[in-house]
């Protein structure tokens, strides 16, 4: 069964080479292949620097296979090369972080006026010897749906894929990371983590310590929590915006019975798919639109991530309730080009590192909730039932104690990394703070205060002395009122069959 890739990655996040010290890894490093050269990356008008590190496929095996670390350097503003750069771990697991260059650099350029930013591919994404698996041109992503995920298309992902898999691991992604640091002739430097890319953070906190000036942990996936258990805290940042919007005058106004409305939606799709004919809405031409039940909640989910696709929430959820799934594939259209994942790298790390330790009475207390079950880990357990197997080594699961100036931020209205997931690196780490932002989803970066907070970090290096008042002036979540926006939507209810 054919599958568009997008359907399943709406509710995200081997030889052992333990024995190796870092002393033979840096020997091997200097034998390395740096290339770096001015260049222009999407995004951004300046131009930048881009560049490549030659490193073994197989840090065990240094005269084996290599592959090429694909990176991009955002050059700071005042030109210095004073400070230590800001090297940006990407989330996922699966983004490249270098795919990632414009938005880093409108969105850091706060951070970029004094010091470097250097975005690194981990191997398995962007030019890293990328991990990805295609879908076939045939590929409607208004009629697929989740459901139809089989074996086969995890069948046909693997035939895509090329090298020693066992090899591209979270430890190895960090070897490289700390590779091109070195190249670069860095002796340090500041690392920064969002969503996944604060477990590459731990794992580098506890492989290269003395490699690390300081670190920023922002939505925290700890090595603790495995990646996949979503559904409790899912239903909590979504109980949160129902709760929101009822506090809402307005909201409460136009949606007095959002709750009960996701609750029928849900219950007629669990019946059957509903298949809709619909203007295309970019094209306009007439196509087939299919929702099923998972689809529904999955489209529901991402917008949980982001305050500004929160505000969304009621009227999707309403608009279903009436029959109307035009704003759902509305939504869909705006993600036609894809999540920016790796599928390969995505599955190969979550399915050997996340995946094995999730037990049964995790995986039913996970499920035990009444927003997306366990739709999640169904998917992810179908996947790994077929994925090539490697062991991580003794030491990845490791409580990282490491004693590094570390600020940890959490948004209390995240889906997916809450704030509980803070708490458990806060108490292990012995230098670190935890900030929580009241009014903030995911990622506590993507505001003009979460950045201003970073770069007061990066230039104190004390966690617990920063000036937190602005997370105080981000306001409360706001939502849209109808299709024109802030107007109610002249449509009649039609009647749900209990």
């Amino acid at each position: 069964m054919k599958i568009a890739w997008k359907n399943l990655f709406t509710t995200s996040l081997f030889i052992s080479v333990a024995g190796l010290s870092h002393s033979s890894l840096a020997e091997s490093a200097l034998n390395q292949q740096l290339t770096l050269e001015s260049c222009h990356v999407k995004g951004i008008r300046q131009q930048v620097q881009c560049g490549t590190l030659v490193v073994p496929e197989n840090y065990a095996k240094a005269d084996g296979a290599k592959i090429n670390i694909n990176f991009v350097v955002l050059p700071a503003i005042d030109n210095s090369k004073e400070k230590q750069p800001l090297m940006f771990l990407a989330g996922g697991p699966g983004q490249a972080a270098t795919e990632l260059s414009g938005q880093i650099y409108t969105g850091f350029n706060e951070i970029r006026k004094t010091r470097d930013l250097l975005l690194i591919d981990q191997r398995g994404t962007g030019k890293s010897h990328p991990l990805q698996c295609e879908e076939p041109l045939d590929i409607d992503p208004y009629t697929s749906i989740p459901e139809d995920f089989s074996v086969t298309d995890i069948e046909e992902c693997l035939s895509q894929l090329s090298g020693d898999l066992s090899q591209y691991t979270s430890e190895n992604s960090i070897r490289d990371f700390d590779a091109v640091r070195q190249a670069l002739g860095h002796e340090q430097v500041h690392i920064y983590g969002g969503s996944y890319g604060t477990r590459a953070g731990l794992v580098y906190m506890r492989m290269f310590p003395t490699s690390i000036k300081s670190v920023v942990l922002d939505s925290v996936g700890p090595i603790e929590v495995p990646i996949g258990l979503f559904g409790k805290s899912a239903e909590q940042s979504f109980v949160k915006l129902l709760n929101n919007c009822q506090n809402d005058d307005k909201c409460a106004k136009q949606y007095p019975d959002l709750a009960k409305e996701f609750a029928k939606v849900s219950a007629k799709l669990s019946l059957a798919p509903v298949t809709v004919n619909i203007a295309h809405p970019r094209l306009g031409t007439d196509i087939e639109f299919t929702i099923s039940k998972e689809k529904f909640i999955s489209t529901i989910q991402m917008q949980l991530y982001s305050m500004q696709t929160r505000s969304l929430v009621p009227l999707l959820i309403h608009q279903a309730y009436l029959g109307d799934y035009k704003p759902l594939a509305g939504l869909i259209a705006q993600g036609e080009g894809g999540m920016g994942i790796y599928i390969g790298l995505h599955f190969n790390i979550v399915c050997n590192e996340d995946f094995p330790k999730i037990t049964g009475s995790m995986r039913a207390a996970d499920a035990e909730n009444n927003f997306a079950k366990g739709m999640s880990l169904d998917m992810v357990g179908k996947a790994c039932a077929a994925w090539p197997k490697y062991q991580p080594s003794a030491n990845f699961y490791q409580t990282v104690t490491a004693d590094i100036p570390t600020l940890i931020m959490s948004g209390a209205l995240d889906p997916v990394t809450p704030a509980s997931n803070g708490e458990k690196s806060d108490k292990n780490l012995p230098n670190s703070h935890h900030i929580i932002a009241k009014n903030n989803a995911h990622i506590v970066a993507s505001t003009t205060c979460g950045i201003s907070i970073v770069n007061e970090f990066l230039a104190l290096q004390t966690p617990k002395d920063l000036d937190e008042s602005c997370l105080a002036d981000i306001p409360d979540e706001s939502f849209m009122l109808g299709l024109n926006g802030g107007a109610a939507p002249v449509t009649t209810p039609v009647k749900v069959k209990e």
